[in-house]
């Protein structure tokens, strides 16, 4: 297939400003990691919501004003879990919070007096899953970066930045080998992932990631060694989940925001799954 070089280009500028936005966000100070998680989960929930309809037709007919109400109680959860924390504390988020708790009752009221009955259990499910697969995920992650001091001896962002390399380093190698010496195919969920390529992609990463923490930051092994293994293995597991998804939804990109290179979903469905099961790991073992 001959090489169209102004697709290339669009993927190319598309990935440049992609990763200025997602460091800016993350290294600027607390505000825009919050600003930028923020953002990250009300596109993941959107296109979530337009997935759930390709998959079920009544949830499709469903209201915007009942879709409202999940992206409401997710910007709710967001600045609860941010409010808690000490880095945030400049900011009354905790009465932002209790406003949105107002518009979400009359929301719920409407969509109660109105819709609800007429939705059923399918629209339900889907939209309280919703909550579990991007909200949750997006407030651990504030979570982790307010107590980025407790397991990291260095700034704020640094333990956020663990995981988001370990979760890119694992995918471009896991690309890489299996572009070498790929032969057996993972799952027929993404046939073109292959077991060499992902086996070597999680021990590339978790090399990488150890190596480069402990050399630039003096960041223990053992921490590094947990939270890269355990973002590698995770974020496979959350590829594999998005790409059922939209199989199911019977389309290739989950969404159209980043040009050549697909939607929020498409470009953080890893980082959704990897996020808990790190801060388990954490907050369990460390």
């Amino acid at each position: 297939m001959a090489l169209n070089l102004q697709t290339l280009k669009t993927r190319a500028i598309t990935a440049v400003v992609f990763v200025l936005v997602m460091l800016g966000g993350l290294f600027y100070n607390q505000w825009s990691f919050l600003v930028l998680f923020s953002i990250i989960m009300v596109g993941c929930l959107v296109e979530y919501h337009q997935l759930m309809g390709k998959i079920n037709a009544t949830y499709a007919g469903a209201p915007f004003i009942y879709k409202s109400q999940n992206i409401l109680g997710s910007f709710w959860v967001m600045l609860i879990i941010a409010g808690k924390g000490t880095l945030y504390q400049s900011l009354p988020l905790w009465y932002w919070g209790s406003f949105i708790i107002y518009l979400l009752i009359i929301v719920l009221l409407v969509t109660i007096f109105f819709y609800r009955p007429k939705l059923g259990y399918p629209v339900n499910l889907y939209s309280a899953l919703g909550v579990l697969y991007i909200t949750i995920p997006c407030a651990m992650m504030v979570d982790l970066y307010d107590h980025s001091v407790q397991f990291f001896k260095g700034p704020d962002w640094i333990l956020p930045m663990v995981i988001i390399a370990s979760i890119w380093i694992n995918d471009t190698m896991a690309y890489l080998v299996g572009s070498l010496i790929g032969k057996t195919p993972l799952s027929p969920i993404s046939p073109k992932k292959t077991k060499e390529g992902t086996y070597g992609g999680m021990i590339l990463a978790v090399i990488v990631v150890s190596v480069a923490g402990n050399f630039f930051w003096n960041l223990p092994y053992q921490t590094l060694i947990a939270i890269s293994l355990t973002a590698a293995i995770a974020g496979t597991l959350g590829d594999l989940l998005e790409s059922k998804i939209k199989r199911k939804a019977g389309v290739k990109d989950s969404g159209s925001f980043m040009p050549g290179h697909g939607g929020f979903l498409d470009r953080f469905d890893s980082l959704l799954i990897a996020i808990p099961a790190v801060w388990i790991v954490l907050f369990l073992f460390f």
